[in-house]
């Protein structure tokens, strides 16, 4: 029996005492829950409702939860339930009910953790978006693994989601960037507010034997042939090293698109409609101190020019246009400032920032290797970058070590802990379950072993106490994916997942699963054998939500 199935069964326990005592149904909430107790011997489940209900229909608590009890205490699968305290309902499950979920991972494979939490949600979560001025920097890199975890996760609890990076072609940084490649192909010095690394060398080689004009033409025109092909060659690059760390986007969008199809001047005329705009001394205005930003934010300044907010306004509404009723925005924690602008400036479009608008802002991230933290790329010349961390721990390693932590929560990521073998590299504990499963999964087929079907499966053999424990983390399961994509902490999976995998070394050193030598293949040797292949889904389903591989060997 499933936590989620268990709390139903709560629920319709509580629906026949309200119906015996002539309660008032509409009290009854339409779900509730069933959670671990933090002592596991006072059962397997606990549930409050009886507490939640009391209030509502002014029964005694613990009166009430006597009558849920009983009620419970003729539900086949429930072994006990206890009355502790004020009115919790402690519950024991025979282990045949318990031993039912290893059938019930297995059959729904790869759906087992999915919900329709968010069903009927459209959210656009952008994340990365860095400007094509050089390759992506280690921070950059954090929300490539976090805001690709987060996507799955929502996917995984019913919504729709739009992955999207912003970019830019254009202002002072691709001016500079510009400027930088010319210098390079010329063999002149880096302009003082220039980018420097060996990347710059490379890529305005490359425009330089594409375009040989370049490098003879007026500066005017020189300079936009290398914005232009730089920008395309970079960006290019920084696409191909996402993909390579398993980070796909549906959508690219350019900020030229906004000014290209007028829609600066569709917004302000929104926002003026709106009655949030005025002007004052030559610029327009959008009046945010309405709707408690610092002060109000210029739009269009007084020689014409749009500012970098105005552009901000109309890439908002035009996601809104697009038709997605969240907007996630991942930012880095010097962005924390643009919070009360963004939420504001969602206020003044007539929308409700708390539903409309997110944005999650990030914490730094350091890369530690012989006990010292590493500064310089190599090729970047600056900060460090995907591929220098790639480079040193892998992409699994990476990925996992970026999605384990809260975003709140600056990360040290050592070298030498995240590439060994051993149990205190969290990714290596967790893979080796993976490959383990499946090892024991291959093993038992050469010994002619499978789990069998229907009642050859006798859930009920499956009452070993570390059977129990490992049955009740795949329990969990489904609570941790949706808890995580709510909170929008995909590190709640990562610790899970350690967690089950301790489960499971602890059964698998306890409980063999294979016969030993000429021993007869016995029902609890094909029982623990779905119990292993739960586990293994369970763990690849994870890692999975994570863009981690489960490997069948290690």
């Amino acid at each position: 029996m499933t936590p989620a199935k268990l709390a139903e069964v709560v629920l319709a326990a509580a629906h026949a005492v309200f119906t015996g005592r002539g309660l008032d149904l509409s009290a009854l909430p339409q779900t509730t829950a069933v959670e671990r107790p933090r002592n596991p011997e006072h059962g397997d489940y606990a549930s409050t409702l009886a507490l939640q209900l009391a209030k509502k229909t002014g029964v005694p608590p613990r009166e009430l939860a006597s009558a849920i009890a009983e009620q419970l205490g003729r539900t086949s699968g429930i072994k006990s339930v206890e009355i502790a305290g004020p009115g919790f309902l402690n519950i024991r499950l025979d282990a045949a009910a318990a031993g039912q979920l290893a059938r019930v991972v297995v059959e729904a494979g790869e759906a087992y953790g999915h919900s329709d939490r968010f069903d009927g949600q459209h959210v656009n979560l952008e994340f990365v978006s860095a400007n094509p001025t050089g390759p992506v920097h280690i921070g950059g890199v954090r929300w490539a693994a976090v805001g690709d975890a987060l996507s799955r996760l929502l996917r995984a609890a019913g919504a729709e989601v739009t992955t999207e990076y912003y970019f830019n072609d254009a202002g002072s940084q691709i001016d500079r960037f510009a400027r930088s490649l010319r210098a390079a192909a010329r063999d002149e010095p880096t302009p003082e507010d220039g980018y420097r690394g060996a990347y710059i060398g490379e890529i305005a080689n490359t425009v330089a034997k594409e375009h040989p004009e370049a490098l003879t033409a007026p500066e005017p025109e020189s300079l936009e042939i290398f914005r232009v092909a730089g920008v395309n060659i970079m960006f290019e690059e920084i696409k191909s090293s996402l993909v390579d760390f398993g980070v796909h986007f549906d959508v690219y969008f350019n900020e030229k698109q906004l000014h290209d199809e007028g829609e600066l001047e569709l917004a302000l005329t929104r926002l003026r409609a709106e009655g949030h705009i005025f002007d004052a001394d030559g610029a327009v205005w959008l009046r945010t101190t309405d709707f408690g930003d610092d002060k109000d934010r210029v739009l269009r300044k007084s020689d014409g020019d749009w500012t970098y907010f105005a552009g901000d306004c109309a890439y908002y509404l035009d996601k809104r246009q697009r038709g997605f009723d969240r907007v996630v925005i991942m930012l880095g924690a010097d962005h924390h400032g643009y919070i009360g602008r963004m939420k504001a400036m969602s206020a003044c479009f007539g929308d409700n920032p708390d539903h409309n608008l997110e944005i999650l802002i990030g914490q730094l991230v350091n890369l530690v290797e012989n006990g010292e933290a590493l500064r310089m790329s190599k090729r970047a010349g600056t900060t460090l970058t995907l591929e220098d961390l790639v480079d040193r721990i892998g992409v699994d390693a990476a990925r996992y070590a970026l999605a384990r932590y809260s975003i709140d929560s600056p990360i040290d990521i050592d070298v030498d802990l995240w590439t060994r073998s051993t149990r205190d590299n969290p990714v290596y504990y967790v893979q080796y379950v993976a490959a383990r499963t499946a090892s024991v999964g291959r093993n038992a087929a050469e010994v002619g072993l499978t789990r069998g079907a229907g009642a050859e499966f006798h859930p009920e053999l499956l009452d070993h106490e570390k059977e129990l424990d490992l049955l009740k983390s795949l329990g969990d399961y489904p609570a941790a994916v949706t808890a995580a994509a709510e909170l929008r902490e995909p590190h709640r999976v990562a610790r899970y997942l350690e967690d089950l995998s301790g489960a499971y070394h602890r059964f698998y050193d306890n409980c063999r699963i294979l016969p030993r030598g000429d021993e007869e293949l016995t029902d609890t040797h094909r029982a623990r054998l779905w119990l292993n292949d739960a586990t293994r889904t369970v763990i690849a389903n994870g890692l999975g939500l994570l863009g981690v591989t489960a490997p069948e060997r290690m």
